[in-house]
């Protein structure tokens, strides 16, 4: 049962909540009363100001209409005044423009243009309008005559802005400094900016406006002149400066560090090394006679070493003008006429430049014609920097006519058929070089032939991919037509084991000329010991091992062989005191007369001969200092352990009353006379 207190303070909360609803409830009924009376009123007003709204506006569009017909008329007024205006200002156009006409485009050209514009449209007013009137003939005139000074302008700007390129600055360009870990590129300002935005801009108009193409012909004839000059001003520094002095001289370097646009230029090629064999052959030639076809005068070497320096700078410079130019005429030729203008602009340049190397093409053919095998050298370096050139070359000329793009492989064709002959003209030289008793050395030293043969071989070490590419470039077989850098190494490797063999054979043939047989021994070794170690010195065992792996053990036996011919010239020395015909004796046993003379004459006989080839082979040479050490200590212990063991046999024999007679020289005398042997200074 719940208490009688709870239940009243319960009651008491409910009572109370109670009264708080009907308060509120009271307050809502109140708000939408008053809610009520808001909106009656709201709805009042605006019925009232719609009503206003109407009346207003059926008093404002009556007005409206009347003002919108007003300011049509107002309109039509003002068009057909300006439209007057703008047709009288068409027959006043003629003396508008005459004095700017008149005195040309120069120096306002963008006043000029639009004066043009004027005169262009006053023309397609009358054609349109008045066709037959005199006003018509008259700003077609005008036009014309404005059109021509816009062509003459075009002309005069470039006429007289477009300069030879600087030689320094075809250099800086084509070169760059080789210290420098990245190279800068050099862009090569053919025209001021000003003078150029002009050309562009009378270029646009008379393309759009002018109907005209003789300006296009204007700038490739022009610039045509320009880029030549360039090449031929380029090619006059070379001649003008020696390569020591002028481009290669310390002062010239280091007036070049301080002044970083005058950049030394690159040297492609051992072009110097290939000039000093160029003189080799001037003094002596293949045949040995002095004086060859390339008579040596001095400094003449300095002058074809400029010549071919000249010409593979020329190459490089034209690619880098020519591309130069190229972009130059892109902004200046609508896109239709570049490559043909292109075409056109390059021409006289690369022609020049195609027949002087059909020139040194010709040159080198005369002189093969003259059996001077050493004129390839010159094509070497050369042909190298075509081939090396020849992708930017292809890149240059891309889109240019087919005989434009051709020019340049027909040369790099007609460099690698002369050099291929030559090279076989060359290794045939080698092996047919006639045998001239006059022209054999004295002393069995190396052979001329045999130097110069060496010497030409280690020129093809600079240029392997050349002179191999030579060589492929002959071939026949189907491997050949897309032959690669290993093919071309092979064929080159082949070429020189020839030249090697054709040398040994003649080496073998001259050396029949000496009637003393040691002598020829000695020549024969020379030789071999030369090829052998100019080989070994340079990368030319290398490359003749790709095909024949044993040519160094093939020249050490033929070196052994010919030290063993040498020395059997000693056999009839050291025969003399072998013990046969040496009677057998006890010591202290008197001798018969006919023994102590057969000891006798072997004393006499081993004496005499040693005079006589220490005599005879002082006077030899055997420039290998190693080889001669060696071939005189064998030959000293060979002679002297005989001699030796000959003095112990008689030494208690008693053949003759006066033994110092015979017995002359001590075994250390002999070996002190057989290190005089090649001394021709003992």
């Amino acid at each position: 049962m719940i208490p009688t207190e709870d239940a009243s303070a319960r009651k008491r909360k409910i009572e109370e909540k109670l009264k708080q609803e009907q308060d509120t409830l009271s307050f809502i009924r109140e708000s939408l009363e008053k809610s009520d009376q808001l909106t009656n009123g709201m709805v009042s007003i605006l019925s009232s100001f719609e009503s206003r709204l109407m009346q207003l506006e059926n008093s404002i569009i009556p007005v409206h209409k009347q003002t919108e017909n007003l300011q049509r008329l107002q309109e039509n007024v003002d068009k057909t005044l300006s439209c007057m205006d703008h047709v009288i200002s068409y027959y006043h156009v003629a003396k508008d423009t005459d004095k700017i006409i008149r005195e040309g485009p120069a120096g306002r050209l963008d006043e000029y243009l639009a004066c043009i514009a004027k005169i262009q449209k006053a023309v397609e007013y009358f054609q349109d309008n008045n066709p037959d009137s005199p006003e018509l003939n008259t700003v077609k005139a005008r036009f014309e005559k404005g059109k021509e000074l816009l062509e003459a302008e075009f002309r005069s700007l470039l006429t007289r802005y477009s300069k030879p390129v600087p030689p320094v600055l075809i250099l800086d360009a084509i070169g760059g400094d080789e210290d420098m870990e990245v190279q800068e590129d050099v862009t090569l300002e053919h025209l001021p900016e000003a003078v150029l935005q002009d050309i562009i801009c009378i270029s646009a108009w008379l393309v759009e406006y002018g109907r005209n193409q003789d300006f296009m012909n204007v700038y490739f004839q022009v610039r045509s002149s320009q880029l030549d000059r360039s090449i031929k001003g380029l090619k006059e520094h070379f001649r003008k400066n020696s390569a020591s002095s002028a481009i290669h001289s310390p002062a010239v370097q280091a007036k070049r560090k301080e002044t970083p646009t005058k950049k030394a230029p690159k040297r492609p090629g051992t072009i110097r090394k290939a000039q000093n064999l160029l003189k080799q052959y001037s003094q002596h030639g293949l045949d040995g006679k002095k004086g060859s076809n390339l008579t040596p005068l001095e400094g003449k070497d300095d002058v074809l070493d400029i010549e071919i320096d000249s010409y593979i700078h020329c190459i490089s410079a034209f690619v880098k003008l020519a591309q130069s130019e190229y972009v130059l005429l892109t902004e200046i030729i609508p896109e239709h006429h570049q490559k043909k203008t292109f075409d056109s602009l390059i021409q006289e340049a690369l022609d020049n430049l195609m027949l002087e190397g059909d020139n040194i093409v010709s040159a080198a053919r005369r002189a093969i014609m003259r059996h001077d095998y050493s004129a390839v050298l010159t094509i070497f370096p050369i042909l190298r920097h075509l081939k090396q050139t020849k992708p930017d070359f292809d890149a240059t000329l891309q889109g240019t006519a087919a005989s434009t793009k051709n020019k340049l492989p027909a040369l790099i064709t007609s460099m690698e058929t002369i050099g291929a002959k030559a090279l076989e003209e060359f290794a045939d030289s080698i092996k047919n070089d006639p045998d001239k008793e006059y022209n054999m050395p004295k002393d069995g030293t190396v052979h001329e032939l045999t130097s110069n043969a060496i010497l030409f071989l280690q020129q093809l070490l600079d240029f392997q991919e050349t002179a191999g590419a030579m060589l492929a470039s002959q071939e026949s077989s189907s491997s050949a037509s897309s032959y690669s850098s290993e093919f071309s190494r092979r064929l080159l490797s082949t070429y020189i084991y020839k030249v090697l063999g054709n040398l040994q054979l003649n080496l073998s043939n001259k050396a029949k000329v000496y009637e003393d047989p040691a002598l020829r021994a000695i020549f024969l070794h020379n030789n071999y010991n030369y090829i052998l170690k100019s080989l070994e010195k340079s990368e030319l065992i290398q490359l003749v091992a790709v095909t024949h792996k044993r040519v160094e053990s093939s020249y050490r036996e033929l070196i052994e062989q010919e030290i063993q011919n040498y020395q059997r010239s000693w056999f009839k020395v050291t025969e003399n005191l072998t013990e046969r015909n040496i009677p057998a004796f006890l010591p202290g046993t008197k001798l018969k007369d006919k023994e102590r003379q057969i000891i006798k004459d072997k004393f006499k006989g081993f004496n005499d001969g040693l005079e006589e080839l220490c005599k005879i082979q002082k006077g030899w040479a055997v420039p290998d200092k190693d080889q001669r050490d060696a071939i005189r200590h064998a030959q000293k212990r060979a002679v002297s352990d005989a001699y030796k063991a000959f003095l112990q046999r008689c030494a208690n024999i008693s053949f003759t009353k006066n033994p110092e007679k015979y017995h002359r020289y001590s075994p250390e005398q002999v070996e002190v006379m057989i290190d005089r042997l090649f001394d021709t200074s003992a």
